[in-house]
């Protein structure tokens, strides 16, 4: 076999053992810069506005913000932030009156755009914004758990929306382990050390048991009705989605030339774990037309996000290594691995149908059949849950 370079720095795709993807910094506890202040407040109020139905004339006022001197000079946290409450504002303004509307006014379009740009992402609501730098810990020392989290910008705020963000939040913070595992497994492959890939994949088969422990306990509060009414119809995007035709006019974006622009809404396929599982363990999707919206997502993760999948993926010999040792233990383990990551996106699936495809017609905005990514997520979960299961070992 081929020398594969197996380096891996966690710290340089910004995730650790304790956090995984989630931010480094405790977005609840990081000072921001005081002209930053007013749009923060801003958007923070969005729970009294929001059930006023007189959004879209009171969200037009919001404070002006020198962006390009943000951009200047702040740093990657700041931006970050940022970035949180003016995609909320974003969001709010779009699907906050029974009409899309054609356009977002420059005072909203132009700092997302420039703010996106600046952070390699897409300009509207991101999960990177919705989970992974929109959390808080009540006891500032206590661990990341559901226990002991919360939602820091909402929409209109409640327990349902809390519950299904922190839900995210508690998931993304106990596949840090398992992330920090995989450097060492992808070495031990590529050097031979079959008992050391043996452990490590035991170590992301406990993780998953944890994983799905915590996504089974959704329903507990998150009702599926204030779900798709309360909570789902905020976080839709632009593109694929029958409200909003070709897209949405970002007015004063120079570079648009005018024209609508689309873009996927936010999403839990926007996750970076699963993909990174998939990379980890050979797991490969066949080329089709849903395959396109898989790939299409991707560059909706944060910029280092992205890159530790691709090289996950790039440098993991674990299927081929455990493949041809032939050794049933480890094989066994592999397995176990691929059913839990069946079993979480098969519970993903559960929810999707009981959450949102078996609800009331929502609007035209909150299509029953499309997800808030613009997929059709049926089959979407089904296709990629099925290809797990069919990577199992002999």
């Amino acid at each position: 076999m081929d020398v594969i370079n197996t380096h891996l720095d966690l710290d340089e795709h910004e995730i650790s053992s304790g956090r995984g993807f989630l931010s480094a910094f405790d977005p609840d506890r990081t000072p921001i810069p005081g002209m930053l202040q007013p749009i923060r407040d801003f958007a923070m109020a969005l729970p009294r506005i929001l059930p006023t139905g007189d959004v879209r004339r009171r969200l037009a006022d919001a404070p002006k913000l020198d962006v390009e001197t943000l951009i200047a000079t702040g740093d990657d946290t700041a931006l970050r932030l940022a970035m949180v409450h003016y995609s909320f504002l974003v969001q709010a303004y779009v699907w906050g009156e029974p009409e899309a509307p054609a356009s977002l006014p420059e005072r909203l379009a132009v700092p997302i755009w420039k703010l996106a740009r600046a952070i390699g992402q897409q300009p509207l609501l991101p999960y990177s914004g919705y989970v992974l730098d929109n959390w808080g810990r009540i006891d500032a020392d206590g661990p990341i758990t559901l226990e002991n989290i919360y939602m820091i910008q909402q929409f209109l705020g409640g327990q349902d929306e809390n519950w299904f963000v922190t839900i995210h939040v508690a998931i993304e913070a106990r596949a840090g382990e398992m992330l920090a595992a995989m450097p060492d497994i992808i070495r031990a492959a590529a050097e031979g050390d079959m008992p050391a890939v043996e452990a490590g994949l035991a170590t992301v088969s406990r993780v998953w048991d944890d994983i799905n422990a915590i996504f089974d306990r959704m329903p507990e509060r998150c009702e599926p009705y204030m779900y798709f009414n309360r909570v789902r119809p905020w976080i839709h995007g632009w593109k694929d989605n029958p409200a909003l035709g070709e897209g949405l006019i970002y007015e004063g974006v120079a570079e648009t030339g005018g024209r609508p622009q689309a873009f996927r809404g936010q999403t839990g396929s926007q996750s970076s774990i699963v993909p990174t599982v998939d990379a980890l363990l050979g797991v490969g999707h066949a080329h089709d037309p849903l395959r396109g919206f898989l790939d299409e997502l991707h560059i909706y993760r944060p910029p280092a996000h992205r890159q530790f999948i691709d090289a996950v993926r790039a440098r993991s010999t674990v299927r081929q290594r455990v493949s041809a040792d032939g050794n049933a233990a480890q094989k066994a383990v592999y397995n176990d691995c691929l059913a839990k990551l069946a079993a979480f996106r098969s519970k993903h699936l559960e929810y999707a149908a009981s959450y949102i495809n078996r609800q009331g017609h929502g609007g035209k905005g909150n299509d029953t059949e499309v997800g808030t990514g613009g997929t059709p997520f049926m089959k979407y979960l089904k296709k990629h849950r099925d290809e797990a299961k069919r990577h199992m070992l002999d």
